[in-house]
């Protein structure tokens, strides 16, 4: 089995040769399809020398030479890749030593594996003491878990999460889960984590040491909380249409519909307020309306014991 791994970069020169480098010591890469993003820092030319450089890296850019964002740059990797797995690193980003011989052995143990999650460690580029271990934990599943169950645990937070730079996919498992959501400029990795843990089985590999490192350092977009406040919600609201389209079981459904409850109870919306939500995620999809859901997460229902406390008191 090979590998195509995809780098998407955007204004990434002080990080990404050492990015790239780190794909092409890995003996079961057969390319390294870097996309630049619109880079106005350099990085776009110190990619075209490494592709002079190096066979197997493949230089691609969007139309124009325009920014799309991530999403867009992963699938333009995708689409342009010829490996039977896909794996990601993000530009920031490095693989350790032997990133893909543990997955490799288990793909070919296991044929109707559609992927293999792993851990992934830090690094920190604002002081001189670098790697992370004591400060940050592990960025991973912390125990093997069955692939029917991984979908609720990683929902909830049960089990720890998935890192891209330690997920190693099969070609096929895209036509399931379709490719990136390019409306969402972050949780755009845990809306395509979730689907390929509906239609596909994920297994467990390194979890107990990192497989590749990611970079902290002063423009890390998962520092910024008010971009993924402002995408929380389109975020579910377009993995239970996806869901939804694709048949995927109620019971699974419900767990979405659950962690957006507990959210939206927090935000103390009122009561007209919850009842235009519900119909607005309800009336959309004739299935999930005329469920057990529809009726279970009506606002009246789920508000019940506080709307009529004399009803349920004692």
């Amino acid at each position: 089995m090979n590998v195509s791994v995809v780098i998407p970069v955007y204004n990434a020169i002080r990080f990404v040769e050492k990015a790239v480098l780190s794909v092409l010591s890995q003996d079961e890469v057969i390319e390294v399809l870097v996309i630049d993003d619109g880079s106005t820092d350099g990085s776009y030319e110190l990619l075209q020398e490494l592709e002079k450089e190096h066979h197997k890296v493949k230089l691609f850019i969007h139309p124009e030479h325009i920014n799309k964002g991530r999403s867009a740059t992963r699938n333009l990797g995708i689409k342009n890749s010829s490996g039977n797995l896909i794996a990601f690193l993000d530009s920031d980003d490095f693989f350790l030593e032997n990133r893909f011989l543990k997955d490799i052995d288990i793909f070919n143990k296991n044929p109707e594996a559609d992927g293999v999650y792993n851990a992934v460690g830090f690094f920190n580029y604002l002081n001189s003491e670098g790697f992370l271990n004591n400060t940050y934990p592990l960025y991973t599943v912390r125990q093997e878990v069955e692939p029917t169950l991984l979908f609720e645990n990683l929902v909830q937070g049960k089990v720890g999460h998935f890192h891209i730079n330690g997920l190693t996919v099969k070609r096929s498992l895209f036509k399931k889960t379709g490719l990136f959501i390019e409306s969402l400029e972050v949780m755009e990795d845990s809306d395509i984590f979730w689907k390929m843990t509906l239609v596909g089985r994920l297994k467990t590999g390194v979890i107990n040491r990192p497989v590749a490192i990611r970079g902290v350092h002063d423009t890390n977009i998962f520092n910024n909380q008010t971009i993924y406040k402002k995408y929380f919600y389109p975020f579910y609201e377009s993995l239970i249409t996806w869901c939804s389209r694709n048949k995927i079981p109620l019971h699974q459904i419900d767990i979405l519909f659950k962690m957006l409850w507990l959210v939206r109870y927090k935000e103390k919306h009122s009561l007209s307020n919850h009842i235009l939500y519900w119909l607005q995620l309800t009336t959309l999809h004739r299935r999930l309306f005329f469920s057990y859901i529809s009726i279970k997460y009506f606002p009246i229902v789920r508000l019940r014991k506080k709307l009529f406390p004399l009803i349920y008191s004692n």
